[in-house]
């Protein structure tokens, strides 16, 4: 079962990249093989860390995220809803991590 700490590490980090800017540091928390997702805006998909770091680094984010609700289980996958930090605008993250805790799936999806 995925555990809501995963999560909560992973939405840590991209606030601190959001702030930072390290999206090449950020992107290693991604499996090399990884896939990264987005619903609801025209975007992606981007398959393979070097690809999620470009991405980023092309289009960065300028808000971190807040977990707005409790992490649950789909499976082998953690669902967590989130509101952007200023904004306001809400959607629900969906990861899947590897064996060595990379996010091997991500999904972003907007509301």
């Amino acid at each position: 079962m995925v555990g809501s700490e995963r999560v909560a590490r992973h939405v840590a980090a991209f606030g601190e990249a959001v702030a930072a800017g390290d999206w090449d540091g950020f992107a290693q928390r991604f499996a090399e093989d990884a896939e990264m997702v987005f619903v609801g805006v025209p975007a992606g998909p981007f398959a393979g860390r070097p690809a999620i770091a470009a991405a980023y680094a092309a289009d960065p984010p300028a808000e971190p995220l807040v977990l707005t609700g409790p992490v649950t289980a789909d499976g082998d996958e953690a669902v967590a809803p989130f509101r952007w930090a200023d904004s306001g605008g809400t959607g629900s993250l969906r990861l899947r991590f590897d064996g060595a805790g990379r996010v091997a799936r991500l999904v972003v999806s907007f509301d």
